[in-house]
């Protein structure tokens, strides 16, 4: 019996296929040629894959990078290995992978999965490729679920959706790192939270681990470090590994909140690896394919569509400016890529202001659209105030003759910028941060002297804490004007029953 054009097509296939699952699974045994800054070069393999994972003879593990005719130069991944010339190395057929599942809630680990507290391999539901495909465009569903973050300033006039990107950057110590801690704090059991340090000193990195496993947030969090003393090739590791870990959790149906802490140390890692390797630098020495690097991570985190398990991944990228320069390279790509940032400004905190926040530079690119309905009643115009108001500020300090309304501008901008700070890690429900800013923004704290403020803010916030008005209110339904006459009239009550007119 003659076979049929597409039996025959069909066994040349099926031919192909077999010498190409020979050669995947081949073995292939190479050798250690030089040494040097974390860089392993070795040659003997003749079809090793690029992020493919290379077992030495110690048993320490590295990471394909450069893929040459005659030889390979592989990143060490193992903190403290030592490698000699000679020894010899094996192909693993497999790219970086890393556990995940419930499992690890609760857990500080690597980048490779080690539990850090045990030293032992973490044990997860299924193993995740730490280098994903983002989700396709027809996956994802639009941002408008509020992410609370328990922050006046950020909840009201630069909201944060679920499934959003949202950047943070400014010099050091201005904050940054306790801005997306205290994120992290104030979420509930509906939500998982990743926080991944990379490239951070160990002591900070120990002051976050005991202030979320000293919280409500400690069995519904997972900490994943490399830390400035491990090799770069982990640090370029950590987001991704990181991140696959939230995807699992996205792909049950989660939502979940990543933090990563921060991208600056990330792209310096990038950089030395890049220049060991002898690859061509770009820009601040920079290689060329770090936009590239950051936007399939960061891309990685959407909404999805209900029909696909509704879950989601907000990100927080983390950034360092230096002198409040956003223009430098790596602010530029990270606020190209994200759904806006969060700026975070040295004057401020340097004046006890926390958080530090410039509300005009600072912007969320989803907006209104991620608030809760009662608080936009409350803040749609609060930035826009805002923002003139330190114009005219900054216009009277000239000594130049002003008005009276121009006055009573001032004084209620005041009043404002002082309802907008808050300590820190004192995060507010939403009816109580509504309560705060209907009273400032509405002329309810006017008659107050800026140094009693904090001793009548802390009244309303007593008072609301116990109010059925308060608490029976719907978020999920713009206020009314009769509302909000009901609610400024409690207000005044409030105020007149400890002595102000």
């Amino acid at each position: 019996m003659t076979p049929t054009p597409e039996k025959v097509l069909g066994d040349a296939f099926d031919a192909v296929n077999a010498r190409f699952e020979f050669q995947l699974s081949a073995r292939e045994i190479g050798r250690v040629e030089r040494t040097e800054g974390g860089i392993i070069g070795l040659t003997g393999f003749s079809r090793v894959g690029f992020d493919e994972v290379i077992e030495m003879s110690s048993g320490s593990k590295a990471l394909a990078m450069n893929i040459n005719e005659d030889s390979v130069a592989a990143v060490a991944l193992s903190p403290g290995s030592v490698f000699q010339v000679g020894d010899t190395a094996e192909r693993t057929h497999r790219e970086v992978s890393i556990p995940v599942g419930e499992g690890l809630l609760g857990l500080v680990i690597d980048p490779l999965g080690t539990d850090l507290s045990t030293g032992a391999a973490t044990v997860g539901s299924e193993h995740f490729s730490i280098d994903r495909r983002a989700p396709e465009i027809l996956q994802r569903a639009p941002v408008q679920r509020p992410l609370h973050t328990g922050i006046k300033a950020i909840d009201a006039t630069i909201p944060i959706g679920r499934g959003q990107r949202e950047l943070i950057l400014g010099d050091r110590q201005t904050g940054k790192t306790s801005l997306a801690v205290e994120t992290i704090l104030n979420q509930g059991e509906d939500m998982v939270c990743v926080y991944c340090a990379i490239g951070q000193r160990q002591s900070a990195v120990k002051r976050v681990i005991d202030l979320l496993h000293g919280s409500k947030m400690r069995d519904r969090s997972i900490i994943l470090v490399a830390s400035g003393d491990d090799p770069p090739g982990l640090q370029y590791l950590a987001p991704y590994s990181a991140t696959s870990i939230a995807e699992w959790f996205m792909l049950q149906g989660h939502d979940v909140l990543i933090v990563y802490d921060d991208l600056t140390c990330h792209a310096r890692a990038y950089r030395e690896l890049s220049l060991l390797l002898d690859r061509p630098p770009g820009r601040e020495a920079y290689p060329g394919d770090i936009f590239y690097l950051h936007a399939r991570l960061l891309e990685r985190a959407t909404q999805l569509r209900s029909d696909l398990g509704g879950g989601s991944i907000t990100a927080l990228p983390i950034v360092e400016t230096k002198a409040q320069d956003i223009s430098a390279y790596i602010p530029t790509n990270l606020i190209s890529i994200t759904d806006g940032q969060l700026v975070l400004r040295r004057e401020l905190f340097e004046r006890g202001h926390f958080p530090a926040l410039d509300i005009g530079r600072s912007v969320s690119r989803v907006g209104g659209k991620a608030q809760w309905p009662a608080f936009r009643s409350v803040s749609g115009d609060l930035k826009l105030f805002y923002s003139q108001f330190e114009e005219l500020e900054a216009f009277a300090r000239f000594g130049t003759r002003i008005d009276d309304q121009t006055r009573a501008r001032l004084v209620r901008g005041r009043r404002v910028r002082e309802a907008l700070k808050q300590r820190a890690f004192e995060p507010q429900l939403p009816i109580e941060q509504i309560a705060i800013l209907l009273a400032a923004t509405q002329g309810g704290m006017d008659d107050f002297e800026i140094e009693d403020f904090a001793d009548a803010e802390h009244r309303l916030l007593t008072h609301v804490r116990g109010s059925d008005l308060w608490l029976k209110t719907d978020l999920r339904q713009p206020l009314s004007e009769q509302q909000i006459e009901t609610l400024l009239s409690d207000i005044d009550g409030v105020f007149r029953a400890h002595g102000k007119d």
